[in-house]
């Protein structure tokens, strides 16, 4: 599994908001994927981002730096089945 395939499904996936903490969400752009453990079929990544929070008037109130772990289930081609977020957290 390379690393840009990481990037483009963790820019394109709403798995990330289960890490957001203030109901923002992920900016792509801030994003960072680093591969922790690598089994067959299975892998562990850390994942950063920016959360962008909103104010009611539609204007941007600020970012918070968020992390979590995923494990990432590969399909039999070793393309990304799914990603399910095992911890996380605001930094």
């Amino acid at each position: 599994m390379d690393s840009d395939s990481l990037l483009n499904f963790f820019a394109c996936t709403a798995d990330l908001t289960a890490v957001c903490t203030q109901n923002g969400w992920p900016d792509p752009a801030s994003l960072h994927v680093e591969i922790l453990e690598q089994r067959p079929g299975e892998l562990l990544c850390a994942v950063a981002f920016e959360e962008v929070i909103m104010e009611g008037s539609g204007c941007c109130a600020g970012r918070i730096g968020c992390w979590g772990r995923y494990r990432v289930e590969l399909n039999a081609a070793g393309t990304i089945a799914r990603a399910e977020a095992v911890v996380g957290a605001r930094m």
